[in-house]
């Protein structure tokens, strides 16, 4: 069987500290699969430089300089995590030399590279995506392992089809990148959209490393708003929870006004100011909450219908 040809898509955002150590590791990688026959010499590596402040993108040319099969996708702004990806991976299946897999990666390499050979084996057995899934989050802190799990948890209950304890550590087919180009939402969360393509798939058990320099990028911040996209991106169960809230909020109404009625009868009414606003604190709060889930609904669908380009390319060192 002919080896295929193999693109390692790692993208980097302000990583000046970490491209030195990770690129010799992922260069040698190339070099080992090529003498076991397992990949092609053609086979290569695209750094995406999302709108790095720092040398970034110098190193990236440097890189280049040294070894032709270090490539750079220079992207004109920073445009997210998933953008990103989704850029590296168009231009190995569509550029001037097309990959016949990808396999995605942070450049902090916190993914083992002992999993690749693994991922290509299953992809020869006729398997089009792989998926690398953790086996433990022992070298994440307890807030990270409880927060991560509990949201694929809760992805779970709403409906959205992810695979437990998988991030972006992935290898794909072309064709199944070629699918995937067909969707065209502004809100990338890829790990709910490749579940649906629908194609042969399998996993192979990772252990995440600590990461050997600089600092994460994936701030709380950022992390919370890929959560939040991959919940409103791929389900409505939210709003009908809203719509239950309201309707218990009805039954609450007419319990209450049940309970003035009686107490005026009674004679017993006692002002209570303290109830008062804090109902009007409580009901407020709630409205105010899902009119903003809503409205998220329909900034998406705004979005949506824009059909503005994902990223620009400043530049491809090919």
């Amino acid at each position: 069987m002919k080896p295929i040809t193999l693109a390692i898509v790692a993208p980097c955002f302000n990583e000046q500290e970490m491209l030195p150590i990770s690129a010799p590791k992922l260069i040698g990688l190339l070099d080992e699969l090529v003498i076991d026959s397992k990949i092609s010499p053609d086979s290569f590596i695209i750094f995406v430089n999302d709108g790095s402040s720092d040398s970034t993108w110098n190193i990236i040319k440097s890189l280049h300089l040294s070894d032709n099969r270090c490539r750079g996708l220079d992207l004109s702004r920073n445009v997210g995590h998933q953008n990103a990806i989704m850029a590296g991976m168009d231009i190995a299946v569509d550029g001037p030399d097309p990959a016949d897999a990808v396999i995605t990666i942070d450049v902090d390499l916190q993914d083992p590279l002992e999993c690749i050979p693994l991922m290509i084996d299953d992809f020869y057995k006729g398997f089009d995506v792989v998926y690398g899934v953790r086996a433990s989050r022992n070298s994440d802190s307890f807030l990270k392992r409880f927060s991560a799990e509990s949201f694929y948890r809760l992805q779970k209950k709403l409906g959205v089809k992810t695979i437990f304890n998988h991030a972006d550590f992935r290898l794909m087919s072309a064709r199944v990148i070629r699918e995937l180009q067909r969707y065209n939402e502004r809100n990338l969360f890829l790990r709910g959209i490749i579940p649906l393509i629908g194609f042969p798939a399998s996993t192979v058990e990772e252990v995440r490393a600590e990461r050997t320099a600089g600092e994460t990028k994936y701030t709380l911040r950022k992390m919370l708003r890929l959560a939040l996209d991959g919940i409103t991106s791929f389900s409505i169960t939210p709003i009908y929870i809203i719509l239950g809230i309201g309707i218990c909020f009805i039954f609450v109404a007419f319990a209450i006004m049940i309970y003035v009625l009686i107490s005026l009868l009674n004679h017993s009414t006692v002002p209570g100011w303290t109830s008062l606003m804090l109902s009007i604190w409580l009901v407020g709060g709630v409205t105010i909450a899902s009119l903003g889930l809503v409205g998220l609904y329909v900034g998406k669908a705004y979005i949506e219908t824009k059909n503005r380009p994902r990223y620009h390319i400043s530049g491809y060192l090919h």
